[in-house]
């Protein structure tokens, strides 16, 4: 998570980098768009491999001593792509300037289609003789910068998605629409489970879908290169080869044609493909309606003609198009306006027909912000033409919007626990009780784990408080310093006492543990036992918080002194010390809730109506609500919960980061606009 958080700065940063080009180089945004993600992919690709070369080594068999040579094999069964010396980044970085650094990430991107036929004629070759050597040299050491060098594939995501969205914002793409946020890709992956089959994405953007899906077969120890088969459509030739880039970088491969999907069937999947995800384009009003009147794809009939002869709205084609392509035994999840599952006239006689198939499964209401692009909510419409037959006259209505977690000021995400969390409440619908129960005792073990790995830096703030408070009792003090001194000491002697008691809690607790396929009556048990230490977590971080503002106060109180700076020293790394143990105490009570999150909502591990959340809606029901398919419209209003763990200090300094974020924007506005002026000669 606090890659996450400072993922904004990265972002800032690299990007500054890249924007050099446009100063520098007398390319136009739309010129320097593929190179600069060309070295991203080159970037992401080094960090997949490092990420799974030591694993392989430790496999490789040996002969005689002498050990096996890596082959792009091996790195295809990891999910990453095989890369010679070459075309290693660190390689590319270190080259001097005496060489011919174009040349050089030339010769990278051959090699890697040498060893990648999908990949042949897709990597970025063009440009980069127009960059300068030093420019390109300084372009490469601002894209290695330290975090990346172990950054997860989430903070890759995220930088591929904001360079994206970069691009899309100077015309160099066109909207923005061809990147799903992370989570909710996760989200539909998660609800549909790809097995094994055919996986289609009508628009496929960056590839977003594919990768989601191969992870989740790798998360149940499958082979997605094996079990799955990627087709996909995309109308720009350029994003298709962003597609490609990134199904490669992730060791897969995909059939991706370039295609206007309203028009077209290029793979013939109608009626064919075990799973459908995409993220369409929303409310597009320019659909020819009689290049499409007749379509197979549409058996619920057109949506609506305007005067223009054009379709009024495009996301009930979409929606006709994902339900046709759909097998007898497939399901399908994809983001939708939040205008469509209310929509009105010709769209509501359309879904009508949709619910009363009976393959409507779930609706998924996101509030907004979870997007780069778009600020507004979507929602998850999830279809199974194989959904039991209990469930055929109903649809499982999740209002997921008071679900989220602040990354930055701009954008909302979920957490990994809060998707599960999500996740499991549709395991109960599905009657999957033994995966939602060993969801809640995974959060409980959580909790004992943070708990125990928290000791070390308990002991480390422990340390670092007392060394601190012996230099601030030497000399004697008096006065107001020896009033703050006492009061540092009776902290001090308070925290060794709750911290020795924590510790004991913990070792108790760990010792006594959560066996395996715990029932529910267990788990509220052990859920019960652990709320103390939860407690005492938070009241941890309090104390060490307050522990820390003691000494300050002693500190301030003793200035002058001829140690100040031993002292200043001691109080850096007391701050630091304090931090990580804050850090580490804060997921025990984290993990606990989100236990209790689940427990307190279903307290019998079965599905019931939670207001605010979910609700298991009849047919009957949504023919009485104008066919609507809203979740918000039948789960209600949630109860007002008050935040125990409401941090003021916190909420002030998010409001601090906000400020100087928009003065930031406020100062980069006007230096556009400036330039604007000069480039008109005003």
């Amino acid at each position: 998570m606090s890659q996450l958080q400072n993922i904004e700065a990265i972002e800032k940063r690299l990007w500054s980098a890249a924007d050099l080009l446009r100063a520098n180089s007398g390319l136009a945004s739309n010129e320097y768009f593929m190179p600069v993600m060309g070295l991203i992919f080159l970037r992401h690709a080094y960090s997949r491999f490092l990420a799974v070369k030591p694993q392989i080594e430790t496999g490789l068999p040996s002969r005689g001593g002498k050990v096996r040579a890596l082959t792009k094999e091996d790195f295809s069964q990891q999910g990453a792509i095989f890369l010679r010396p070459e075309a290693q980044f660190d390689h590319l970085v270190s080259l001097p300037d005496s060489a011919d650094r174009a040349a050089a990430i030339i010769a990278a991107m051959e090699g890697i289609e040498a060893d990648y036929a999908a990949l042949r004629g897709v990597l970025p070759k063009a440009d980069y003789q127009k960059i300068g050597n030093e420019d390109l040299g300084e372009l490469l050491r601002k894209l290695n910068p330290e975090e990346l060098k172990t950054a997860s594939g989430d903070i890759f995501g995220r930088i591929y998605e904001y360079f994206l969205t970069q691009f899309a914002d100077q015309g160099a793409h066109d909207g923005g629409e061809f990147f799903t946020p992370i989570s909710i890709v996760q989200m539909i992956a998660n609800l549909i489970e790809p097995e094994r089959g055919s996986v289609l994405d009508p628009a496929c953007g960056s590839g977003g879908m594919f990768v989601q899906s191969a992870n989740l077969v790798e998360r149940n120890h499958g082979d997605p290169s094996k079990a799955l088969t990627f087709w996909g459509m995309e109308k720009n030739a350029t994003t298709i080869k962003l597609a490609q880039m990134n199904l490669a970088v992730h060791g897969l491969q995909g059939n991706i044609a370039e295609a206007i999907s309203y028009y077209s069937d290029p793979h013939e999947l109608l009626g064919k493909a075990d799973y459908v995800m995409a993220n369409p384009p929303f409310n597009v009003d320019e659909v020819d309606a009689e290049k499409v009147r007749n379509d197979p794809r549409l058996p619920f009939g057109l949506p609506g003609v305007n005067k223009a002869g054009k379709v009024s709205n495009g996301n009930y084609l979409w929606i006709s198009y994902f339900y046709s392509y759909l097998s007898a035994q497939g399901r399908a999840g994809f983001v939708m306006s939040s205008q469509a599952s209310s929509a009105g006239r010709d769209e509501a006689k359309v879904r009508q027909k949709l619910v009363e198939t009976g393959d409507v499964d779930v609706m998924v209401a996101i509030r907004g912000n979870f997007f780069y692009t778009r600020t507004v909510p979507c929602e998850l419409w999830f279809f199974d033409k194989a959904k039991p037959a209990q469930h055929r006259d109903h649809v499982l209505m999740l209002d997921a919007r008071n679900v989220y977690r602040k990354v930055t000021r701009k954008i909302y995400d979920f957490s990994p626990e809060q998707l599960a969390n999500l996740t499991s409440i549709v395991w109960l619908y599905r009657g999957q009780q033994g995966r939602f129960l060993a969801l809640v005792r995974e959060h409980l073990l959580a909790c004992i784990q943070a708990a125990l790995a928290s000791q070390a830096p308990l002991r480390e703030a422990h340390g670092a408080m007392a060394a601190w408070a012996n230099l601030l009792r030497s000399p004697l003090q008096e006065g107001d310093a020896l009033t703050a001194q006492v009061a540092l000491d009776e902290a001090v002697a308070q925290f060794n006492r709750d911290f020795a008691a924590f510790n004991t809690q913990v070792n108790a607790l760990a010792a006594d543990g959560i066996p395996d396929g715990a029932g529910n009556t267990e788990l509220h048990e052990a859920a019960a036992r652990l709320a103390p230490l939860a407690d005492a977590s938070r009241d941890l971080v309090k104390a060490v918080d307050h522990l820390y503002k003691l000494a300050g106060h002693a500190l301030d109180a003793k200035q002058g002194d001829a140690n100040s700076r031993d002292l200043n020293r001691q109080r850096k790394a007391a701050d630091e010390a304090r931090r990580a143990a804050v850090d580490a105490l804060k997921p025990v009570r984290y993990f606990h809730r989100q236990a209790l999150w689940l427990q307190e909502r279903f307290p019998e591990a079965e599905l019931r109506d939670v207001p605010g959340l979910v609700k298991r809606v009849s047919r009957a029901e949504i023919e009485a609500n104008d066919w609507s398919l809203t979740p918000g419209r039948y789960v209600g209003v949630a109860p007002e919960e008050v935040d125990e763990d409401f941090d003021f200090e916190a909420a002030l300094r998010d409001i601090h980061v906000e400020l100087t974020g928009l003065n930031e924007e406020a100062v980069s506005l006007a230096a556009r606009i400036a330039r604007n002026f000069e480039e008109l000669g005003a």
